[in-house]
């Protein structure tokens, strides 16, 4: 069994501080990992096109080829990209960790998640939830230069989400046979229309399902 994943980061990119953001994160992950887990990061995709339904195909397709999700969720209203890309991974069974570190209270939940309830309660998805301000206050008052500071936060979250990695792995795949993990794949590549389905050959998807059945992502 392949012991490497590919992990695709879904969330916020839209200014200097998600940017820089995810960057420190994928790699503190990749390090932390010793490389078992891969980080693609949509603001590194190279865009060859300014439409945007080939930047929206384009990152779908990074979901579907990925092993493992990882979504932020910060903000008091989660960003509806980041929604989709979650609900496209649930149907086609993606194991999900979900990262929460913003410490504001939000969603519609009395008791419960702190976002929208209709993005709780799925299968293979677990949660990372923490106070960001407050770990890095932690972090700072140890002293240090900016490096080090860093090293602390990143190494401390990297290593909680690496463990929610390997346990949502152990989870069981809806999937209980190969036809149906097939139907369900070759289905997600049509919905979405406006060419998403060109972007797999027939035989690309076949041994995209191989690997992941081998990894154990699917059919477990």
């Amino acid at each position: 069994m392949s012991d490497t994943y590919s992990i695709y980061f879904a969330g916020d990119l839209f200014n200097h501080k998600d940017l820089i953001g995810n960057l420190l994160l994928s790699e503190a992950i990749e390090k932390e990992s010793s490389g078992r887990y891969l980080c693609v990061v949509p603001q590194h995709l190279e865009q060859s096109t300014n439409r945007s339904i080939d930047i929206r195909n384009n990152d779908l397709s990074e979901v579907v080829k990925a092993d493992l999700i990882l979504l932020n969720f910060d903000g008091t209203e989660l960003d509806s990209g980041t929604v989709v890309e979650f609900l496209f991974a649930k149907a086609l069974d993606i194991p999900a960790v979900i990262l929460r570190s913003d410490f504001r209270a939000a969603g519609d939940q009395e008791r419960g998640d702190p976002w929208n309830l209709m993005c709780s309660g799925y299968p293979r998805t677990r949660t990372v939830s923490l106070n960001a301000m407050s770990w890095y206050q932690d972090a700072w008052n140890k002293g240090g230069g900016t490096s080090a500071i860093l090293e602390r936060f990143y190494g401390k979250l990297s290593k909680m989400i690496n463990a929610e990695f390997d346990l949502v792995l152990k989870e069981p795949s809806l999937f209980d046979n190969e036809q149906m993990l097939s139907n369900v794949y070759e289905w997600a590549l049509r919905f979405p229309g406006n060419g998403f389905t060109d972007l797999f050959s027939k035989e690309e998807l076949r041994n995209l399902l191989i690997s992941k059945k081998n990894k154990g992502s699917v059919l477990i």
